[in-house]
């Protein structure tokens, strides 16, 4: 019975011993290992090899990456910065018809949203004051007239020594107080609205029509707003005295709101782009004004842009997105956005040396949509990677998961 499990153990030992001298295997060298895959990596495939502040390329190899070279240079950025605005009607371009007198309104010719000529007739207005004005105007002319042709007799039978000198004296007075008469008739009819064409023409018009006033444009544009109606009673204290507001929607202001802090980076006369949403219309419009003051309600300044607006796509009212300018404060050592890469949290760039690219990290200062300020890191001159960078940028991490 013993010599039986003897046996039994002995036998369970040699297989075990089989099985280990199958599985075993002589231990790789490390560092002859680690030396034959860097090799295999770097030469094997035709790889860069990449340093901790270097990566070694070839000018082939740069140029099937398809990498693009540069010098970094001075360049003058093209700053800006958004605001908000409302387009509003420009000021210069709003027109009222107003009443000077006492009437009535017996004809209105216009509708809000119609358009309407300079000097066009828009309504009719009947008054008393103004028939009497007329008619003070029209008996101090024929007076001046009839006076003027005395005096002018007087003086010829005067200077014929047929007539009294004090007779002359007193005849060419009486003519002066009828044209100083006349005059101010004549010009109380153009305080009242009318024009000298319309004075002109009052000798010859019928007598019903002098109580009538024909109510004029003062520019060309579009009816805004139209505030009286048909036999309304207007010009007295505490009524309409405003019939129509005229808009010329031509060109139209921007009304922008810039902070404080930006105020010092508007140029009048700078161009700023437009834009009304995603879908809305764009333009370009021109700074004209730029206030002196700060609102103290909405702690900003008010900078106004006229805009052209021919084609009508801007409707006072609007808000916008305005693109205002920075004034250009000269050239700077700047490089296309396109040739930063980050490493360990630092921009960087790859400056080219003669075998491959030297890894810089740089400071950043200013930008614009195209290109970065570089403070410091590199010099003006040197030969950059600007296009395709983020190829060298992979290549760097590929070389830091084999390491």
């Amino acid at each position: 019975m013993k010599r039986s499990i003897f046996w039994a153990a002995l036998a369970a030992l040699g297989i075990a011993a089989t099985i280990a001298a199958m599985n075993w295997r002589p231990a790789a060298k490390t560092g002859g290992s680690h030396s034959h895959h860097a090799a295999e990596g770097a030469h094997g495939h035709g790889g860069p090899t990449e340093h901790a502040d270097h990566i070694e390329l070839t000018d082939a190899q740069i140029a099937a990456a398809g990498i693009t070279l540069a010098p970094v240079e001075a360049k003058t950025l093209s700053e800006h910065f958004l605001a908000p605005g409302t387009i509003v009607p420009d000021a210069d371009r709003i027109g009222r018809v107003a009443v000077r007198v006492l009437g009535t309104v017996t004809e209105l010719r216009k509708r809000v949203g119609d358009m309407v000529e300079k000097d066009e007739v828009v309504a009719t207005l009947e008054s008393r004051e103004l028939s009497e004005a007329k008619s003070e105007y029209l008996a101090a002319r024929l007076t001046n007239d009839l006076q003027q042709t005395l005096a002018t007799r007087h003086k010829q039978l005067w200077e014929s020594r047929s007539f009294p000198e004090n007779e002359y004296l007193k005849s060419r007075l009486t003519a002066q107080d009828a044209r100083i008469r006349f005059d101010s008739a004549h010009q109380k009819l153009l305080a009242l609205g009318l024009t000298d064409t319309e004075i002109a023409q009052l000798p010859d018009l019928p007598i019903e029509e002098l109580r009538k006033q024909s109510l004029r444009s003062p520019l060309r544009g579009r009816i805004a707003e139209r505030r009286v109606d048909l036999g309304a009673l207007v010009g007295r204290e505490g009524q309409e005295s405003e019939l129509f507001v005229i808009v010329d929607l031509d060109k139209v202001w921007i009304d922008l709101a810039i902070s404080p802090g930006d105020l010092s980076k508007v140029v009048e006369g700078s161009t700023v782009n437009i834009t009304a949403g995603p879908d809305g219309p764009t333009g370009a419009a021109q700074i004209v004004f730029i206030s002196p003051l700060i609102d103290k309600d909405t702690r900003a300044a008010r900078v106004i842009a006229t805009l052209d607006n021919a084609g009508a796509h801007w409707r006072p009212g609007m808000f916008v997105t305005a693109e205002v300018p920075v004034a250009n404060r000269g050239p700077v050592l700047a490089v296309p956005k396109a040739a930063l890469q980050t490493l360990d949290g630092a921009p960087t760039l790859f400056v080219k040396q003669d075998e491959g690219f030297a890894i810089r990290k740089v400071r950043l200062g200013r930008e614009d949509d195209e290109r970065q300020e570089i403070v410091a890191g590199v010099n003006a001159g040197e030969v950059i990677a600007i296009s395709n960078t983020f190829t060298l940028k992979a290549e760097l991490g590929k070389g830091e998961a084999e390491h």
